[in-house]
């Protein structure tokens, strides 16, 4: 017997009758709010093309590294996921055997994110009313393929039905930016914007990096030979963003480490980490100096600038091997930011154009170095919590940790950070609802009236992140 699906109307608020009376005020006035989505990765070619997507398995299990990782560490293997290996020919499962597989293993994400999100799509988008498990995943896999081919379920529809005001995407410096292109001359009246990643021509680590700064020298038309073009050609892309409505840069190295070079010693660097031989001490110090001449380069420009540093990418290296990037195999690390930062803050962090966000994997971090740089710096905002922290438990360790410090109007709301497009909404509703549980403790503590709970609510969904990102 199917056993039912449903969400819980108070799920995240607090257990407390006051607190979550004033919760529920809170969230019935800020759960419509528009979606401002400036910071995530779902694929722009989904909107320029409007196609229907095809199928359950497609569609929310294989971009989604979240439930890869999980899976994976119970021995499920890539392959059956549907996951193709880099290198000759092989035999894919067909969607529906990828489906069941997942189903059989949902159990795994259990008091998980992902579930919370996946039961949320479930219900609000596809209308499910039965558990997804072994015995419902062919139901779950025609119910889903049956809605997708409706019109009501292509991208911009959804995106429409979701009640997002704007998206942002990640999109490397070498992107042909066709999908973007081609949303800019459309009449829909959808906004989504690109966001400028350069780490493929900044990091030295990457496989393909001296190819990269051949390609950006291509099509910038700039002599990336040399440090001084190599610096045009970046600054001619970032232009090509903006032109098409980009208001962020992205960067995600290792470390939060920034220098500020000398412009000579800065161009004999450069010679060395181009010619590929490069010690890691050099292409460290490398991309530490780039963080502060992206920084240089956003006063120019007005991008705001986010820095996502802290995960060692990839550490499953057999897998990297295999299949490559964005498996699931990133784990986090310790990240220090108060003397990592002090080089770029020293050399650009007066100006009033630099805006930029931090992030962190590293949750020692909050209370110790985070919040007081925020609360200092007027250039400096703090990100929502990230990737293994974007979690009921995450948000209420990062609220506790920072407000007394950075206050509220040193964050920037709430961004998804998400490849699954249909999980969009499912992240906003967990975020205000946290939120909401936040500011009612807060008035049922004494710290704070409830008028201002309530202006803070709407902040905190959609005003924050509109001002924080310029858009």
């Amino acid at each position: 017997m199917p056993r039912p699906l449903r969400l819980d109307p108070d799920r995240f608020l607090p257990l407390e009758n006051r607190a979550r009376s004033l919760a529920r005020t809170l969230f019935a006035e800020i759960e419509r709010l528009p979606i401002i989505s400036p910071h995530g990765h779902t694929d722009p070619a989904w909107f320029a093309g409007n196609a229907p997507f095809s199928d359950a398995a497609s569609l929310l299990v294989q971009p989604d590294h979240y439930l890869l990782r999980m899976l994976y560490s119970q021995g499920v293997s890539l392959e059956a996921l549907g996951i193709a290996p880099r290198g000759g020919p092989w035999s894919p499962p067909d969607p529906r055997s990828v489906w069941r597989r997942f189903a059989e293993h949902y159990a795994l994400l259990r008091a998980t994110p992902s579930r919370a999100w996946l039961d949320h799509v479930f219900v609000t988008v596809f209308g499910l009313e039965v558990r997804l498990e072994a015995a419902t995943a062919d139901h779950y896999f025609d119910a889903i393929g049956e809605a997708l081919r409706r019109p009501t379920f292509r991208p911009r529809a959804l995106y429409e039905r979701f009640g997002i005001e704007v998206l942002a995407t990640t999109d490397a410096a070498l992107d042909d930016l066709a999908a973007h292109r081609a949303l800019a001359a459309d009449d829909w009246s959808g906004r989504v914007i690109p966001t400028f990643r350069p780490d493929d021509v900044t990091d030295p680590d990457h496989e393909d990096f001296a190819a990269n700064l051949e390609r950006l020298g291509e099509i910038t038309g700039e002599d990336t030979g040399g440090w001084p073009g190599y610096l045009a050609a970046l600054a001619a892309r970032r232009a090509t963003f903006r032109a098409l409505g980009a208001t962020a840069a992205d960067h995600g190295p290792p470390s939060a480490l920034t220098a500020d070079l000398p412009q000579g010693e800065a161009a004999g660097l450069y010679a060395a980490v181009r010619g590929g031989g490069a010690t890691p001490v050099q292409a460290e110090l490398f991309r530490a100096q780039m963080l502060t001449e992206m920084a240089r380069m956003s006063v120019e420009d007005g991008l705001v600038m986010q820095l996502h540093p802290g995960s060692w990418r990839n550490h499953n290296a057999a897998l990297f091997a295999r299949f490559g990037r964005d498996k699931g195999a990133d784990i986090p690390r310790t990240t220090t930011y108060v003397d990592a930062l002090k080089p770029l803050l020293d050399a650009v962090g007066g100006s009033p154009r630099l805006r930029l966000i931090l992030f962190t994997l590293d949750e020692s971090a909050y209370a110790r170095e985070l919040a007081p740089l925020a609360g200092h710096y007027p250039a400096l905002r703090l990100g929502p919590p990230w990737w293994f922290h974007d979690s009921v438990e995450g948000m209420w360790r990062y609220r506790r940790q920072i407000t007394e410090t950075a206050g509220f109007y040193n964050t920037v709301g709430f961004n998804d950070d998400t490849r699954a497009f249909l999980s969009i909404p499912a992240r906003h509703d967990v975020a205000r609802r946290v939120d909401c549980a936040w500011l009612a403790e807060l008035v049922a503590t004494g710290r704070l009236e409830e008028d201002e709970a309530a202006e803070l609510a709407v902040d905190l969904a959609y005003g924050l992140a509109k001002q924080a990102y310029r858009l």
